[in-house]
This record gives structure tokens, C-alpha cells and sequence, in this order.
């Protein structure tokens, strides 16, 4: 779920905090600049795990600010594709169950990876299973709140980076606002088959409680 990417950026440090640990102003400036952030590509950036490596200073003309070149290593969060996690549902759309993790928002669950059939409740605004037993069809309701075991199956990564307008939207209406998109999305199915709730049942298989901790290495380039 987590994993550590090694990156490596140039960190301005303005005059006023020289009188700080050099190491102590780069990891606040590192963290300025990624936490919570998604990098294209490469995840959503939770917090810096260690540096490993600074290069010499420089000072530039007219800038009266240090630059230092640095290795560092962060923590990220990109799970791996089959991965099982455990979140809490957001709520539901007719796009399909939405799930967070409580830091992570962009889950989504597709219908056609919902456990058939279901159909979506368009007065309670909530997916629910058609649950067929012998003694007859029961409603299971995906609702809101409930904690719900998901593997992940795609990923998505949109560069959201602010660019010029093109010729088309320079000629559009200017009222018309641009859709927002999400940097970083899951796409996710259910567990073994079954969009399956803790109120509905226990499965043996995630019942020990082992925490979802993944960590390895790759490496990524911030500086230009």
C-alpha cells in the first residue's frame, strides 16, 4: 500500500532560516512542497521518510537563498494492482460505490465489479445487492459508513498541471467551467467476488488484522 520512492530535488533555503539545521529546513521545505501531494505517475506523497544524500550549496546572484541539490527518500501511497485494502464507503453514484481510506478519497467501484445482481436505489441513493438465498431474495444495502474489503484492479493518473487555454475553449463560453479532474483515481473490484460489508459477514481470509504495509523502493526525479 505504502512504498518508499527515492527521489531527488533542488531545495531553496531562504536566508532567514540559516540559523536552523540545514537538514531540519530541507525536510520542512521537502514536505511543503509534496505532502498530500500526487506526483504524475508515482502516487499520493504522505511524508518523508529519511535524506540521504545532500550535494553542495549554492548561492546564485541576486538570490540571496541557498540551493541545494537532494537525495531523499519519501513515503507514498500506490498500492500494487491485486492488492486487497480495507476502506469505508463514501457514498454511491450511479458511476458506482465510492470508497475512502480516510486520507485517499479517489475509490471507485465500478456496477459491472459490484456482486450481481444488484441495482442502484435511486430514492435512498445507495447500491444494493440482491442476495438470493433458499428462502428467498434479501436486500443488502451498501451504505454508507460501512467498511467494505476491495482489491484494487486499475489506476489512473491525469496531469493535472495548469496549461494555456486551447483555440476551442478560447471560443466556448466563458460561464462554462472546466470538469475537474482527480490526479490520482483506483478503480477497485470486491473481495473474492462479493462486494461484501463488515455488517454483512466476516471473511477468514482478512480476519487476522495484519495491517496493509508494503514497503519498496523506486526512484524519481523532481529536479529539473
Amino acid at each position: 500500500m505504502f512504498v518508499l520512492v527515492e527521489m531527488v530535488d533542488t531545495v531553496r533555503i531562504p536566508p532567514w532560516q540559516f540559523e536552523r539545521k540545514l537538514n531540519d529546513s530541507i525536510a520542512e521545505e521537502l514536505n511543503k512542497k509534496l505532502a498530500n501531494k500526487v506526483v504524475y505517475n508515482v502516487g499520493l506523497c504522505i511524508c518523508l521518510f529519511d535524506i540521504t544524500k545532500l550535494e553542495d550549496a549554492y548561492v546564485f546572484p541576486g538570490d540571496g537563498a541557498s540551493h541545494t541539490k537532494v537525495h531523499f527518500r519519501y513515503v507514498v501511497f500506490h498500492p500494487f494492482l491485486d492488492e486487497i485494502l480495507i476502506g469505508k464507503i463514501k457514498g454511491c453514484s450511479p458511476e458506482g460505490v465510492h470508497v475512502s481510506l480516510g486520507f485517499f478519497d479517489d475509490i471507485l467501484i465500478p456496477p459491472e465489479s459490484l456482486q450481481q445482481p444488484a441495482k442502484f436505489d435511486e430514492a435512498e441513493q445507495v447500491w444494493v445487492w440482491e442476495y438470493e438465498t433458499e428462502e428467498g431474495a434479501h436486500d443488502l444495502y451498501m451504505d454508507t459508513g460501512e467498511e467494505i474489503r476491495f482489491r484494487v484492479v486499475d489506476e489512473s493518473f491525469v496531469d493535472t498541471s495548469p496549461t494555456g487555454p486551447s483555440s476551442a475553449e478560447a471560443t466556448s463560453s466563458s460561464e462554462e467551467l472546466p470538469k475537474k479532474e482527480a490526479p490520482y483515481t483506483l478503480v477497485v473490484r470486491d473481495l473474492e467476488g462479493a462486494a461484501r460489508t463488515a455488517g454483512w459477514w466476516e471473511s477468514p481470509a482478512c480476519s487476522d488484522g495484519a495491517a496493509s504495509f508494503t514497503f519498496y523502493s523506486r526512484t524519481c526525479s523532481l529536479a529539473g
